[in-house]
């Protein structure tokens, strides 16, 4: 029953979320109502299609000199806030200024079922895609473009057979196989490596990796930051805080080792007060001074890492943009060392830790009685993000994109 009576209190957010009928089947699913049996043949019957839309070839000879590229992306469904989705949208919104025109289309859709509503959901919630670029609900509208992207592990699955395009490219922000057990689907995560889609990533160790072990074209690009949320703010007290970005429903954030380390270092040090966000951790038993502030917007986000000392950023896989954000602010990073992470972070802009809770509360326990060294890391993480720049990456990507465009053009041709 208490179980129940806190999924009531998040009605609001699963409605927003997921609309009446979330809400309907989730406190059916609670009353056991509602009893499904698996299904995988549907679930996965897209990767058993191998039905090709073939290319265009008056859309082709109309439009392939055109001065102004088309790009269809395909992408997975998405929650409001999804960081992935945004990341993606502001590439979108940097390639349109530079004179590209997107379409974006959703795969698999379950929540929308007309353009009208993705569209309206998407003007709200994620404000940063530019106006221009349209939005469809079902792959089923897609047309003749220049170049298509594939952007999640499932959606490379519908691109590999989409042919009514010049190009293919696969936009890899991290390396999927890695979100499941070493099973199915991490074959077919896996797998979509292998169709010969050009990639983009996030970072060298991806685009390392896949060219390096699935031999593809390999083109990456690097994270800024959004200047206009993330900066320094004075803090008005001196407490020892120290922020983790707590998600125990994504495993390959570390959840549990993180609690681990701070909860050593808490004993060590009880005055240490840790700020958590990210997720809900009601449900958690958590023994030391803590605040949680759940699923929170950018600026809060913002407000946290300003708050801390250090802020406590795990990765298993790719980094994400929290370790930047976290130097612009004026904090300082706690990262996993690692081929997947040295891309971005190093000892002279953050703390750099092993997988080892002891190593980790070892660290955080010198830089709080040695602030010194702590401020000389904060100063290099400033300088470093300083650098970055989102237009930057976006012009690399324009002439990856552009190069690519030409080449497979040319191609093209000689077949047809």
């Amino acid at each position: 029953m208490q179980k129940l009576l806190r999924m009531l209190k998040k009605i609001p957010k699963i409605l927003k979320k997921e609309g009446i009928g979330g809400v309907v089947r989730r406190v059916l699913q609670k009353l056991h109502v509602i009893t499904t049996k698996a299904d995988p043949l549907t679930l996965y019957s897209f990767i058993m299609d191998r039905k090709e839309i073939p290319l265009n070839q008056n859309a082709f000879e109309k439009h392939k000199d055109d001065e102004t590229k088309i790009l269809n992306w395909v992408i997975p469904e998405m929650g409001e806030g999804s960081g992935g989705h945004t990341t993606i949208f502001r590439f979108i919104s940097n390639l349109e200024k530079r004179g590209f025109h997107s379409r974006v289309y959703v795969f698999r859709a379950e929540r929308f079922f007309d353009n009208k509503t993705i569209r309206t959901f998407v003007a709200q919630a994620f404000p940063i895609l530019d106006s221009n670029v349209e939005v469809y609900y079902d792959v089923k509208y897609m047309k003749f473009a220049h170049a298509t992207f594939a952007t999640s592990w499932d959606t490379a699955y519908y691109v590999r057979n989409f042919n009514n395009t010049i190009s293919k490219f696969y936009f890899v922000q991290d390396f999927e196989p890695y979100f499941f057990a070493h099973g199915s689907e991490y074959e077919f995560a896996e797998n979509t490596y292998k169709f010969g889609l050009r990639a983009i990533t996030a970072g060298d160790w991806l685009k390392e990796k896949l060219n390096k072990e699935y031999g593809m074209k390999t083109d990456s690009f690097r994270f800024s930051y959004q200047r206009d949320v993330y900066y320094p703010t004075p803090r008005n007290d001196h407490k020892k805080r120290v922020f983790f970005y707590a998600r125990p429903v994504t495993p390959r954030r570390d959840f549990e080792l993180g609690l681990l380390a701070l909860n050593e270092l808490c004993r060590r040090m009880p005055e240490v007060e840790v700020i958590f966000a990210g997720w809900d951790l009601s449900d958690y038993i958590i023994p030391f001074k803590h605040k949680s502030f759940g699923v929170v917007t950018m600026q809060k986000l913002a407000e946290c890492y300003n708050h801390c000392d250090m802020c406590l950023v795990i990765s298993n896989t790719n980094l994400s943009l929290v370790p930047l954000e976290v130097m612009a602010c004026g904090s300082v990073a706690v990262c996993s060392k690692g081929e997947n992470s040295s891309w971005m972070v190093n000892e002279d802009n953050a703390v750099l830790v092993e997988y080892d809770p002891v190593d980790m509360a070892d660290k955080m326990e010198y830089y709080f009685k040695n602030p010194d060294k702590m401020a000389e890391i904060r100063q290099k993480g400033l300088e470093y993000v300083k650098d970055t720049s989102w237009e930057k990456e976006a012009d690399k990507v324009k002439e990856v994109i552009l190069q690519a465009i030409e080449e497979d053009k040319n191609e093209k041709q000689k077949i047809i």
